[in-house]
């Protein structure tokens, strides 16, 4: 089973939201058809779907053969996500179809009209 963050960074990948993190791995998987068909076929797919569960393991699979890529992976993935210190880290991946919120703190209420 792989780590929650492979699977956040695969649903990324799902949903193209990252352009520098698709084409790092689009890179490392140029050369391995098994691995370029799990990432086609996670592309649009849901964060909670086969497909993207399929990408986190080859993700995982391709980490464990090469750390630097695991690496290179796991830093890119740090530089385009949104993260305070001591606060919160929120990541929203896939095609949210309500309102999200981002915020360390809140005083009161929200309300989305």
């Amino acid at each position: 089973m792989s780590e929650p963050v492979l699977v956040t960074i695969a649903a990324s990948l799902a949903s193209r939201a990252f352009a520098g993190l698709y084409a790092l791995v689009r890179a490392k998987f140029a050369d391995d058809p098994e691995a370029t068909a799990a990432l086609t076929a996670a592309e649009g797919a849901a964060p909670d779907s086969p497909q993207v569960a399929a990408l986190s393991e080859v993700l995982r699979r391709a980490e464990a053969e090469d750390a630097a890529f695991g690496d290179r992976l796991r830093r890119e993935h740090e530089r385009v996500t949104v993260r305070q210190t001591g606060r919160v880290n929120n990541h929203v991946t896939g095609n949210p179809t309500g309102p999200v919120v981002q915020a360390g703190e809140i005083n009161g209420g929200i309300t989305f009209k």
